[in-house]
């Protein structure tokens, strides 16, 4: 990753994907207190529901909008889309937060391979991979183009192929793998298409979440982060992106990661 940093410029628009907890919205409530963007989108399954958005606080001269997203539902990906046209909202910033890791009851991370199971593998993957694609189809094409613009999705490390010696978790493993993947290959198209927008894929470490919250027994205190400080970390490494850095794969403290 490049040493030099570059800033927003003032007026930019962020899109926080997954933003109603966790990372996502930890990321919302530090781009609004971020001077540069004067517009933060927070797209989330269940608006009416999103308690965590609606306690957050707005400077004067800044907006929060709330968008419907549902990866279930790719209508409603394409309608985020339509908003931005409609009203003029040009992202210079698209965070892909959402992920799934386990779900009640029955879905859990695999130990096994007897564990597998087919529908539990089709949830996974739906989430993980298949519906950041879709937002990625959504909203690239939608995103500031006169200005440096970053689209970053939220993987994982165990994603990696080469840094793979544990075992475990197949269908979680391999979800955010296809997702490196698809970044990856956009960020080949982007080159061509978009040649101002830099994709990135970024681990955030162990954060204290409900994702990671089952599993957290054996993480020590250092390494497990509140969900303030892995939003700063992961906007500090986004700001850093250089062009040439697109389609890779980085840690929250910007350390370059495998495939």
């Amino acid at each position: 990753m490049s040493i030099q940093s570059r800033q927003a410029e003032s007026g930019a628009t962020a899109l926080v994907v997954g933003a109603s907890r966790g990372i996502g919205l930890a990321l919302v409530e530090a781009l609004l207190a971020d001077s540069r963007f004067e517009r933060v989108i927070a797209a989330v399954r269940q608006p009416a529901s999103a308690e965590g958005l609606a306690g957050l606080e707005v400077a004067p001269g800044r907006s929060l909008e709330w968008l419907e997203l549902d990866l279930d539902r790719p209508a409603t990906i394409e309608a985020v889309g339509e908003t931005l046209d409609r009203r003029g909202w040009r992202p210079s910033l698209l965070i892909h937060a959402a992920g799934l890791l386990h779900e009640a009851p029955e879905l859990q991370p695999e130990k096994r391979l007897e564990d597998l199971d087919a529908a539990s593998l089709a949830r996974v993957f739906a989430v993980n991979t298949i519906g950041p694609a879709l937002v990625l189809k959504a909203l690239l094409p939608r995103m500031d183009r006169d200005r440096r613009a970053v689209a970053a999705v939220i993987s994982a490390r165990v994603g990696s192929i080469g840094d793979n010696r544990l075992g475990g978790w197949y269908a979680y493993r391999a979800s955010k793998a296809a997702l490196n993947q698809i970044l990856r290959t956009a960020s080949i198209e982007a080159r061509r298409r978009f040649p101002n927008c830099i994709l990135a894929a970024l681990h955030p470490g162990t954060t204290d979440t409900g994702l990671s919250k089952p599993f957290q027994a054996n993480v020590p205190d250092e390494k497990l982060f509140a969900p303030s400080f892995t939003a700063k970390r992961l906007l500090a490494v986004m700001e850093g992106l250089g062009i040439d850095d697109s389609g890779g794969f980085f840690a929250w403290d910007g350390q370059s990661i495998p495939w």
